[in-house]
This record gives structure tokens, sequence and C-alpha cells, in this order.
């Protein structure tokens, strides 16, 4: 048996081969086990953590130990060396990039714990920006990778240059939406949390990818927005809005004497200013209706809040009823009258 050869090497050589790499896959299984104990449970985002992720993925730079380990001890003749140097270099490079992707997510959830309390919109901009970054790295990854390998590097660039604005036409709705994610992630123009409306569907924004955006209506259904058709919309953010700006108007009848029609703006004026939390602006006898003289008032309630609004507005009609009642003031209903005139044949009759 100990003359029996294979590409140059005997079986006793091949079977020390095995084991060698094997004790190598052994104990590198072994250590990373052991990292992996020791790191688990320090913390989330601290170095622990990231050495924690970088341990939990690191199989391929194993492999890759236990594969030089193997060849070492070997003579192989230069086919086979070419084909172990292939292997052991996109091994090495895909290591890297696994290990440079883990940062990146380590790095992005640090960032985001960080300022997420402080800028909901963090979370969408660091994620857009991760994608970029990982992106990013795979490329030179590759490129230097190819160019490891021999291949002309050059030529290759080139040709993915002409090949990528096939690309880019033939994705271009799909390339729309993902530069309007970025848009989105850095100019903000709303966030997670939200209330908006947009070209009258209204609901809170739940959530911002790279192609769409989805929103949770009043109803509770999920709206879908492409990205990029939504940047082409008006949006309105209610999230953003310091105060509200309250119209209504009312209406009373066209026997109401003078003197009534003209204290009822001062009336309306007393009626919203007893309310907390407003800010008058104005109220007036606004125009001749078909079945009433209409007034018109104006408001601000100094919140945001919705319910706060109407609670407010409930007060003040309340109020309302309750003052025309104590000034005889009548509300207008929609009316009609009808004149019948006889023409002088009829009246004849």
């Amino acid at each position: 048996m100990r003359d029996v050869e294979y590409l140059g090497n005997p079986l006793w050589l091949w079977l020390a081969s095995l084991l060698a790499a094997a004790v190598v896959l052994a104990a590198g299984a072994a250590l990373r086990a052991w990292l992996v104990r020791g790191l688990r449970g320090r913390g989330e985002v601290d170095l622990a953590a990231l050495g924690l992720r970088l341990a939990e993925r690191s199989w391929l730079l194993v492999l890759l130990l236990a594969l030089r380990a193997a060849a070492a001890l070997l003579e192989l003749p230069p086919r086979a060396e070419r084909i172990v140097e292939g292997a052991s270099t996109v091994a090495l490079f895909l290591q890297l990039g696994v290990w440079g992707s883990v940062a990146v997510g380590w790095a992005v959830d640090r960032e985001v714990r960080r300022r997420v309390i402080a800028d909901p919109a963090a979370a969408t901009t660091l994620a857009a920006l991760s994608y970029l970054a990982r992106f990013a790295l795979w490329t030179v990854l590759l490129l230097l990778l190819l160019d490891n390998l021999g291949v002309r590097v050059t030529a290759l660039v080139a040709g993915l240059g002409v090949g990528g604005v096939a690309v880019a036409l033939a994705l271009q709705n799909v390339l729309g939406d993902l530069f309007a994610s970025l848009a989105i992630a850095l100019d903000k123009p709303f966030q997670i949390g939200d209330f908006i409306i947009v070209d009258g569907y209204l609901g809170t924004v739940e959530h911002i990818g790279l192609k769409t955006t989805r929103i949770r209506s009043l109803w509770g259904e999920q709206i879908v927005f492409s990205n990029n058709d939504l940047l082409q919309s008006r949006i309105r953010n209610f999230k953003r809005m310091a105060e509200r700006r309250v119209v209504f108007t009312l209406g009373v009848v066209y026997r109401t004497p003078y003197d009534q029609l003209a204290r009822i703006p001062a009336l309306l004026r007393e009626v919203v200013e007893a309310q907390p939390g407003v800010r008058f602006d104005r109220a007036h006898f606004k125009e001749f209706g078909e079945s009433a003289l209409v007034y018109e008032v104006v408001y601000y309630v100094l919140d945001p809040d919705y319910n706060r609004y109407m609670d407010t507005q409930q007060a003040i009609n309340l109020e309302i009823v309750r003052r025309f009642h104590q000034e005889g003031v009548e509300f207008a209903y929609p009316t009609r009258t009808v004149v019948v005139e006889r023409t002088p044949s009829q009246r004849l009759r």
C-alpha cells in the first residue's frame, strides 16, 4: 500500500493529509464554538456582539485553513495547485464578504438603537444606506477576486458598463423605486409612524422599503404604494402639523332681526375664545344663502391631535346651541317658498 500513488503522492501521505485537514477542522470548530459561548450574552450592539457575529459566520475560514493544511503535506501537479489556489482565493474573498456584511449590519443596528428614539427616520435612512454599502462591498470584492484569478478586470468592467445600460433600461421601474426610496430616506418627507394622505388615501406609515411603502389605513387594510409613484404624488403629512386650522359655517333664518344679526359675530367670538387651547381668528356674516344667512368662523386648535380638535368643536357647537337659544336666534334649515299667481282668465272662473 505504501507503493500506491495518486497525483505523485503515496497513499499514506494522502491519509496524513486528510488527517491534518480533519484535525484543523475539528480545532477550528472547537475554537469557534468556544468564542461563540464566551461572547454570547455580553451585549447586543457593542464590540462583543460584533465578535459574536463574526465568530458565528467563520465556517469558510475554518474550511480554508483545513484545505491549506491538507495541501501543505502534498506535492501536487501544477494544475491541481492552481485549483487549490483558486478554491482558497474564492473561500478567502467569500469569507471577507460575509464578515464585511456582518460588520455593516452591526454598525447599522448600533446606530439605529442609538438614534431611533430621537429620530425614527434614521432607521429608514440607515437601512437604505446599508444596502448600498453591502452592494459596494461585494462589488469590490468580486472585482478583486476576479483579478486574483487572472481575469482581465478592465475589459470586464467595460463590458459590464455596456450591459449595465441595457439592464438599467430593462429595470428602470425597479431602479426608479430604489432611488425613490433613497430620496425618501435622505429627504425624509415622512417617516414610520406618520399619518399621511396621498391622493385621497390616508393612513399611518408602517414600512418604507426599497421598492414600496406600506400604509395602514383607518379602516384597517394595508395600502401599498410604489416609492416612485409616491414621490410623484402630493403628500399631506399630518404628523408634522403644529396647529390645526378649523373653518365652519352656520346659518340663521332670514327673519332674524337686524340687531341680533349684528351681535352674532361677537357671540361666536366669545364662544370660541372660552375654549382652552384655541386661538380665535375671525367670525363674519359671510353671505346670503338660498335659505339662510350664513356666518363663517375660523379658529386654530393649538394641538394637532384629531381627537382634541373634535372635542373642541363639539364643545363649541353645544355652546352655540345654548347661547342661540338664550338669545332667541333660530337656526336655518333648507326651505323653499313657492308663490302661485293666478292669471286673469283663471280669476274670472
